[in-house]
């Protein structure tokens, strides 16, 4: 069974970069590309890039002074040193075989996916557990956590400070208290708390605790 390669894409885009950097990109691209034997008939003269490159950097350093003259020259400059420079990461898309070594050796760089990765989400918090009105029930809170699916309550009675058998309730939503009923009177239940993510279950929360009437 054949295994698909990922297409390796040129960054091109020179949007929200300097002059000198552009100069730097296009300069790695020059050195990358010259003599490299992994693209041996690239759509430029090499040489000719160069003189652009060259000119290029000249415009920007008179550019300095701020005259709309030499703006206007180096923006014009830059015109066919883009073409080129876009021109020649083409070709290096073409003819990396999508080997991220080959593809670098050009001297361009890839572009990155950035698409965000699921990160874990934070154990939620218990806001306030409070008597229901009904005797032998508790309404427990739970702060929402963004990006949960869903959420779990357990509770337990507690005797001497120790939580006994613990009582597992799904709660699809937070948005409203959840409603624990058939509770024993005069005892002290303790409640923790857990959401589920797309990586699976956060921790539980810190309980909290209340007896219930």
């Amino acid at each position: 069974m054949s295994t698909k390669t990922k297409r390796i894409w040129a960054m091109l885009g020179f949007k929200n970069v300097s002059d000198q950097d552009m100069v730097s990109r296009c300069t790695a691209v020059l050195t990358g590309l010259t003599g490299n034997a992994n693209y041996p008939n690239p759509p430029v003269d090499l040489a000719v890039y160069k003189s652009a490159i060259d000119a290029l950097s000249a415009e920007i350093v008179e550019s300095i002074d701020g005259s709309k003259k030499t703006i206007a020259a180096r923006n014009k400059d830059r015109e066919p040193v883009i073409k080129m420079y876009r021109l020649l990461g083409t070709y290096v898309e073409a003819n990396c075989k999508e080997d991220m070594a080959i593809f670098t050796s050009s001297g361009f760089r890839p572009v990155v996916n950035t698409r965000a990765v699921a990160q874990p989400l934070p154990k939620p918090v218990i806001r306030k557990v409070e008597q229901g009105s009904n005797s032998g029930q508790l309404l427990v809170r739970i702060a929402a956590v963004p990006k949960a699916k869903c959420y779990e309550l357990r509770y337990a009675a507690v005797a001497n400070d120790v939580a006994e058998t613990w009582v597992h309730v799904p709660v699809p939503t937070v948005k409203r208290a959840v409603s624990i009923t058939g509770l024993t009177p005069g005892t002290i239940y303790s409640f923790e708390a857990r959401a589920l993510g797309t990586l699976g279950y956060t921790g539980w929360s810190d309980p909290a605790s209340r007896m219930v009437i």
